[in-house]
C-alpha cells in the first residue's frame, strides 16, 4: 500500500512538471504512465498548473480615496468537485452522478463545464452542478470542472479527481451489465 501511495505520488510530481504523458495498461491489468513513449501507450496531453494572483491592495488601505464597490465580483473563492471523492472506488455500476460545487453558488450567466477523462462530459450545466456519466466503463477515470463566464474566461477550475471502476467480466455468465 504505502509503495502503491509513494508511486502515485511520485507519478503526480513528475506529472506537473511535463506537459505530454503517456499511460498504457499491461498484460497484467497494471495501468502505467509515463514521460516517455511506450508501445501501444495512450497519449494524455496535460493542463498547465492552476495560479492564482492576487488583486492589488484597495486604495482606500492607502488613505485614499474608496474605489465604488463593483456590482457583481466576478471570481469564486473556489470550486471543487464532491462527487465522486478522489480515489473511490465503484463496483458494477452503469451510470455515475458527478456533483460540482462553487463557492459562491453558480452566478446567472456563469457555466460549468467538465471534463470526463481529458474529454468534454455532455449536459454541461448553466444552473446547477450536477453532471451523469452513463455508461461508465471498468477502469482508472479522470474528472475535473472549470467554470467559464459567458465570454468563456475561466473563473475557477477544480483540480482533477481520480476514481476507478470495478466491472464484472464480460466473460462471466452472471455479468448483470453484460448478459448472455
Amino acid at each position: 500500500m504505502r509503495r502503491a501511495l509513494f508511486t502515485l505520488i511520485s507519478i503526480g510530481c513528475s506529472l506537473a512538471l511535463a506537459g505530454t504523458v503517456y499511460k498504457w495498461i499491461d498484460e497484467n491489468g497494471v495501468v502505467h504512465y509515463s514521460d516517455q513513449p511506450h508501445p501501444n501507450a495512450q497519449k494524455i496531453q496535460l493542463q498547465g498548473a492552476q495560479t492564482y494572483k492576487a488583486q492589488p491592495a484597495n486604495a482606500a488601505a492607502d488613505g485614499g480615496a474608496a474605489a465604488p464597490p463593483s456590482s457583481t465580483p466576478r471570481t469564486y473563492q473556489g470550486c471543487a468537485v464532491v462527487q465522486p471523492t478522489p480515489d473511490q472506488t465503484f463496483a458494477d455500476v452503469v451510470s455515475l452522478t458527478v456533483v460540482v460545487q462553487t463557492d459562491p453558488v453558480l452566478r446567472a450567466g456563469d457555466q460549468i463545464f467538465v471534463t470526463y477523462d481529458g474529454q468534454p462530459l455532455n449536459g454541461n450545466s448553466a444552473t446547477g452542478g450536477t453532471f451523469t456519466i452513463s455508461p461508465l466503463d471498468r477502469g482508472t477515470h479522470t474528472l475535473q470542472a472549470v467554470v467559464r463566464d459567458a465570454d468563456g474566461a475561466v473563473l475557477c477550475q477544480t483540480p482533477g479527481v481520480t476514481f476507478y471502476v470495478h466491472q464484472p467480466s464480460v466473460r462471466n455468465p452472471a455479468n448483470p451489465i453484460h448478459p448472455h
